[in-house]
């Protein structure tokens, strides 16, 4: 067995884009299917409140009247969260493949785990000077929620791109 070292300097590098968008659908599904089943069964029984808590981002406050499902709220919530879910597996990907953090899963999802907790950061304790009612998803569910997101966008981008590399 050969041991590779990877010095983990910055070097200019483009990421695979197709690789990175479809890691941040598949992410923002796992973290999606993660918070209905958290707040359907563990918290407090209300599936449909982070939709409407998204979809304020995108329609206002006025999003926040009522949880009952509304299908606009949650396509618009849906639209919303694969959005920003891609925006992030973008990101995610650039800092991965710049610093070259491919070499190894235990890595690669170190830094997912990482990248995830520095989003719960931004999103719920940066954006809420903007969209104060995202104070109401802090907590460590959705700190967990994140990290898991940041593993998966990791692992996902990771063995797609490595596929992409293979058949090139």
């Amino acid at each position: 067995m050969e041991l590779e070292m990877h010095p983990h300097q910055w070097e200019r590098r483009a990421p695979d884009w197709l690789a990175a968008i479809v890691s941040g659908l598949v992410a923002g599904a796992v973290l999606m299917v993660l918070d209905l089943v958290w707040s359907s069964i563990m918290v407090t029984g209300d599936t449909w409140r982070t939709s409407h808590l998204v979809s304020a981002i995108v329609l206002g406050p006025s999003a926040l009247q009522d949880n009952a499902f509304s299908l606009g709220v949650v396509a618009v919530a849906l639209v919303t969260h694969y959005l920003l879910g891609v925006v992030f597996a973008l990101c995610l990907a650039f800092i991965v493949a710049g610093f070259h953090y491919e070499s190894s899963v235990p890595m690669i999802e170190t830094i997912g785990a990482v990248f995830g907790i520095g989003v719960y950061v931004i999103s719920m304790h940066g954006w809420s000077n903007v969209f104060p009612w995202i104070t109401e998803l802090r907590g460590w569910a959705t700190l967990i929620g994140h990290m898991v997101f940041g593993m998966t966008a990791a692992l996902t981008y990771w063995k797609l791109a490595q596929r992409s590399r293979i058949s090139d």
